[in-house]
């Protein structure tokens, strides 16, 4: 497909103008009409450099330029480039979209929507805070996994310290834990605001992103346990069926 087009009109040939040649892509199978223009409003974007010249793109079996990405959310990629309309629905998926196709100013307007700038700003601070979070959550994972043959259910028993001071008492703890202390899986301590709750919610949180069902609750330890079992330790339930 030629992104400039000519014609005759009362006997002379007119050439349009390329950045106003009207252009169709395939996204992932979606289908979208719109212009050059258009595509390259944002300089310095991954679609500016595909059609910055002659387009960088592959054709699909009609001619229209193929982007192999999931073309859901890219009609409110182009809302914007046309008409400057920042999305208030589906803004985390536009986020996503709108990082991979670079465009600056759209990000940065969606990092001050509440949603993303509470995620961003907010939760991802925190959780910046909290050594090992991620590989924590890993850990977990792969320890609710092992345990689930043959079962409806397996738990993670976690630790969570919010000071160095928690930190000492839990290491004594574990020794008289009903529970292989190597499973145990620490948090913390840490040097933020939020309290113990708000970080077993950012765990629940996060193991649900990955298709994961789990609730918590206190651990109940036995009789004779040392340390009261809500001062440390919470067990992780997960769902399998």
């Amino acid at each position: 497909m030629s992104i400039s087009s000519e014609y005759r009109s009362n006997g002379k040939q007119i050439t349009t103008n390329t950045m106003s040649a009207i252009v169709q892509l395939n996204v992932g199978g979606e289908i979208y009409t719109t212009t050059i223009s258009t595509l390259k409003k944002c300089q310095g974007s991954k679609l500016y450099d595909m059609f910055n010249g002659q387009p960088k793109l592959r054709v699909d079996s009609e001619g229209r330029y193929f982007i192999d990405r999931d073309g859901t959310y890219f009609r409110y990629i182009l809302e914007y480039l046309r008409s400057n309309l920042v999305p208030t629905q589906f803004v985390q998926d536009v986020y996503r979209e709108a990082l991979f196709y670079e465009i600056d100013p759209l990000v940065k307007q969606l990092e001050d929507s509440p949603l993303i700038f509470g995620e961003q700003v907010g939760r991802k601070q925190f959780l910046a805070r909290v050594p090992n979070y991620r590989e924590n959550i890993e850990v977990m994972i792969r320890i609710a996994r092992a345990e689930a043959v043959a079962s409806r259910h397996s738990s993670v028993i976690v630790c969570i310290v919010r000071t160095e001071e928690e930190a000492n008492k839990c290491h004594d703890a574990l020794n008289t834990l009903d529970t292989d202390k190597d499973s145990v899986v620490r948090f913390g301590p840490w040097k933020a605001t939020p309290s113990v709750s708000d970080l077993l919610d950012c765990i629940k949180i996060d193991i649900e992103a990955k298709g994961y069902k789990t609730v918590y609750q206190p651990h109940v330890a036995d009789k004779g346990f040392r340390f009261k079992s809500y001062d440390f330790f919470y067990k992780f339930l997960f769902t399998w069926w």
